[in-house]
């Protein structure tokens, strides 16, 4: 798997990967903005946070797993087979939300449906039925400005899952929201996760996002990025943020970050996401 830095152009960056589920490998960048030495596998049905400082090569790194990045050097596999472009069984959630503002929500849910050639009932039909797992079903006429930014990213979550892929790739889904509004989602995701098992790497600025989330949390350095430690998060769900275990994971991960980036301590608190045991 090949991963070039946050749209640099003059980035180099070398990954073998198999995302069958995703086993990643020797991944390396040659410039200060790339990714080095990445290493990686991730299990089938996981759920994986990947939290580092900006820059570190963390969008990156979904992008070139959904085949939205060429590959400069080695590759990436998909269940043996070679990933160039998207493919519908690898799914993404952009920050942006991405929907086509002239279609209703249901239309926006039914693309990549309309894409693969489906017919219009079927489309309809797999729609609401994804509408109806995110509690939006009331609201499928509507148009995208009629809702609010955590319905609009409901949405969005509806449209990747409508394709059911294996693997859901999200680039700080929950990153524009307000507090509230993302602890909801958050709860939202982890049951939609339960129900469907579709394995999700989730990419976040938040510790206690990532903490709340994850199976494991993956902690990358500062650029050039590589993996400075898997972290399995062995407490049970639902997960309590008071909960003196969690509290003491996301201190640890923090001092990871910390000690990568060389922040100071009244960083460390912003970087936390709102940890509220803090």
């Amino acid at each position: 798997m090949c991963f070039l830095p946050e749209r640099c152009a003059s980035a180099f960056a070398y990954v073998k990967a198999i995302l069958a589920l995703l086993d990643m490998d020797e991944i390396s960048y040659d410039t200060k903005e790339g990714l080095k030495g990445l290493d990686l596998d991730v299990r089938e049905n996981e759920f994986i946070c990947i939290v580092g400082p900006s820059g570190c090569g963390k969008s990156t790194f979904l992008r070139m797993a959904a085949g939205l990045e060429p590959v400069s050097e080695g590759e990436i596999l998909y269940r043996s087979q070679p990933v160039k472009t998207p493919r519908r069984e690898v799914g993404m959630v952009f920050q942006e939300y991405s929907l086509l503002p002239w279609r209703t929500v249901e239309d926006n849910v039914a693309l990549g449906l309309e894409f693969a050639g489906k017919g219009r009932e079927e489309r309809r039909k797999v729609a609401r039925e994804y509408l109806e797992l995110v509690d939006l079903a009331a609201f499928a006429r509507a148009m995208p400005h009629e809702l609010s930014g955590g319905m609009r990213q409901r949405v969005a979550i509806a449209r990747a899952l409508a394709n059911r892929p294996d693997v859901l790739l999200m680039d700080e889904p929950f990153g524009a929201l307000d507090a509230h509004t993302r602890i909801l989602l958050q709860r939202e995701l982890l049951r939609i996760w339960q129900h469907h098992k579709t394995t999700i790497l989730f990419v976040t600025h938040g510790v206690d996002e990532a903490v709340y989330l994850a199976d494991r949390v993956v902690v990358m350095s500062a650029r050039p990025g590589t993996v400075r430690a898997v972290v399995p998060v062995d407490i049970p769900r639902p997960r309590h943020r008071g909960d003196p275990e969690y509290a003491r994971l996301t201190a640890s991960i923090l001092e990871m970050l910390d000690t990568s980036a060389g922040t100071g301590r009244d960083e460390r608190k912003n970087d936390a996401g709102g940890c509220p045991c803090r």
